[in-house]
């Protein structure tokens, strides 16, 4: 009866270790196949912005300084 209870108890073992390893291994496979769509996605959008920021031109700015705060030099 001992015996049995124990071949029973490891072929249980074994049984539940071999399915969460192949779980592990199928989670690690989607895990990876996801990082690679994540990095083409933002491969994409950091291509896009860099080719926007290049089309565009800066504006030219303007600076008017008012003559009050211009300081005087003494003599």
């Amino acid at each position: 009866m001992g015996l049995t209870n124990f071949i029973l108890t490891v072929a249980g073992v074994g049984a539940a270790v071999m399915l969460l390893k192949s779980d592990v291994k199928q989670s690690v496979t989607v895990l990876r196949r996801n990082v690679k769509h994540i990095r083409h996605w933002l491969e994409e959008e950091t291509s896009a912005a860099s080719k926007a920021a290049q089309s565009i031109k800066p504006k030219e700015i303007e600076i008017k300084v008012p003559g009050k705060d211009i300081p005087k030099e003494k003599n």
